[in-house]
């Protein structure tokens, strides 16, 4: 691989993950830092080439900042914090902008402002989502993945994995405890080798991969959370998993997302006798927020005892289908599926991460030196659920103000880091447990941490939760690491901060809805974690107002 040269002497800034958070702050660094950019699978895997939908940008004479908080707001329950919010939406235009000039190609109308055909989603007053036909993050992530590939100050890694940040606890200093570097797994090599760091940029994603049904790839483990949270850093609203409602319902294509924009163009929800059923739960229909309309379909679903719904967007005409949708038009003719003629089965499955580390608006966490941007964060954006393509939005905006920060920090002298000890362990002699218990617990997050959820459900998946954690540690303090068990220790963290906030919340609001809380209190705060990292001290929650 190209290797950098340090400019003037300095640490690189390593950032883990190449989706459109973690490439967004590399090329705001780049020019004056080197910087290295580590992705654990392939460079186009991220989960940023699979958003569909497109990029709020507050653009239309017809729009405003305030209507854009609004909508925001009224998506998140009460829960969204309104200067995150404001401050998102007033940067939006300057967002797009950049990618324009990037050479996104978004979907062009002469008429429309800065040239862009703007579409509506579920949540939003007007059109205002810029988008690339309905592979939006595709196009997003290929150009700028392209840009970053030919600059010569940025280091692309592929196949290599964070294990965890190095810290004060690992030079065993007596100090405020700040981050240092990371460890970091060369797959193919099979070596943990030590990277010493100006600063350490979380850029993970989210956490679907907890869930067995998922709209999200292979590398949505919640690694940068659970470094995070096993740093010292707090973790705020967890509890607020997005299930996006329209999944491909089909055993060969279990992960494909059907975009909201479709229902945002007129397609309709049905049962299986051709019955339209969105009035029943909410007079906007179709275009209710995504929390609604997964909760609808969910009950639908149980309610008649059956495996999926219909999206049926055949009304709208095969030309219509061909233009704005070729890649979900194409996807399903090829499993059998003409969405000009007949309907889509669909199932809601878990999508996106709405908390995460709790960061400030430029990607500040807890642990100076250590930086988080996108899914992988709480910001006070999303709230208590995600309107609809904000999380692009998001991830250009602070990936941005991140980057600012880490080039305005002092020099510092940095002390030799510690190489990654294996002394104690070997290879492991059965990867079969692995394999076992990431099944197990994904399908108990499944069955007991969903869309609906009881506290009975809740302490029987801490309970069974606790018991994996137990196996999952011997077994790391035993053998060798690979990318399969960093991946399930990282989950089993994650799983447990899921549902440990979900039982602090004792009421239904937004993405979190309980049978023994159905009711949203009159005032209601985010679920923060807080972990208590000295030695012989358990973890401590708290509820706080960030």
């Amino acid at each position: 691989m190209p290797q950098i040269d340090p400019v003037r002497g300095q640490l690189p800034v390593v950032i883990i993950g190449a989706g459109l958070a973690g490439l967004t702050v590399a090329l705001h660094l780049a020019a004056e830092h080197p910087v290295i950019v580590l992705a654990k699978r392939g460079l186009d895997e991220a989960a940023t080439a699979w958003a569909q939908g497109g990029i709020v940008g507050v653009l239309g004479d017809d729009d405003s900042i305030d209507s854009h908080v609004r909508d925001t707001q009224d998506a998140g329950a009460g829960l969204v914090d309104e200067h995150t919010a404001r401050f998102i939406a007033q940067h939006s235009a300057e967002a797009i902008s950049w990618l324009v000039a990037r050479g996104v190609p978004f979907s062009a109308d002469p008429e429309g402002p800065l040239g862009l055909h703007l579409t509506k989603e579920g949540g939003h007053a007007v059109r205002r989502i810029a988008h690339a036909a309905d592979a939006t993050g595709k196009a997003i992530h290929n150009v700028l993945l392209d840009e970053v590939k030919r600059h010569p100050n940025i280091e692309m890694r592929e196949r290599w994995m964070a294990v965890d940040v190095i810290t004060s606890r690992h030079l065993k200093r007596d100090e405020q405890s700040r981050c240092y570097g990371v460890y970091a797994l060369d797959i193919d090599h099979q070596r943990v080798e030590t990277l010493p760091a100006r600063a350490v940029v979380l850029a993970t994603g989210g956490v679907g991969k907890v869930y067995r049904y998922t709209s999200n790839p292979d590398t949505a483990t919640g690694d940068g959370i659970a470094m995070a949270w096993r740093a010292g850093c707090r973790i705020g609203n967890m509890e607020f998993i997005q299930f996006h409602p329209t999944c491909l319902y089909h055993p060969q294509e279990r992960s494909f997302l059907i975009t909201e924009a479709l229902r945002g163009e007129g397609g309709y929800l049905k049962l299986p006798d051709g019955t339209r059923f969105m009035a029943a739960h909410d007079e906007r229909m179709e275009l209710a927020p995504r929390d609604i309309v997964a909760r609808a379909i969910d009950f639908e679903m149980k309610k008649h005892g059956i495996d999926h719904v219909w999206l049926d967007a055949a009304h709208l005409g095969e030309a219509f289908l061909k233009e704005h949708f070729p890649t979900i038009h194409a996807r399903c003719l090829a499993l059998g599926i003409d969405i000009a003629r007949q309907p889509i089965p669909v199932v809601p499955a878990a999508h996106y991460t709405c908390g995460g580390v709790v960061t400030d608006l430029h990607g500040r966490t807890d642990l100076p030196g250590l930086y988080a941007v996108g899914e992988t964060t709480y910001t006070g954006l999303h709230g208590a659920n995600r309107l609809a393509s904000n999380s692009l939005l998001e991830c250009v905006v602070l990936g941005r103000t991140c980057a600012l920060d880490i080039h305005e920090l002092g020099a510092r002298v940095d002390p030799a880091l510690p190489a990654w000890d294996e002394s104690q362990v070997e290879n492991a002699d059965e990867q079969v447990v692995i394999a076992h218990n990431w099944d197990e617990l994904r399908l108990l997050m499944w069955n007991y941490v969903g869309i609906v959820r009881t506290t009975k459900r809740l302490e029987r998946a801490l309970h069974r939760i606790k018991l994996l954690r137990s196996e999952i540690d011997d077994y790391y303090g035993s053998f060798r690491v690979n990318r399969d068990l960093l991946e399930l220790r990282n989950l089993v963290d994650c799983a447990e901060l899921i549902v440990r906030s979900a039982l602090m919340r004792h009421e239904s609001r937004g993405l979190h809805y309980s049978r023994d809380y159905p009711q949203s209190l009159p005032v209601s705060f985010p679920t923060v974690l807080m972990r208590c990292t000295r030695a012989g001290k358990k973890p401590k929650t708290h509820r706080l107002s960030v």
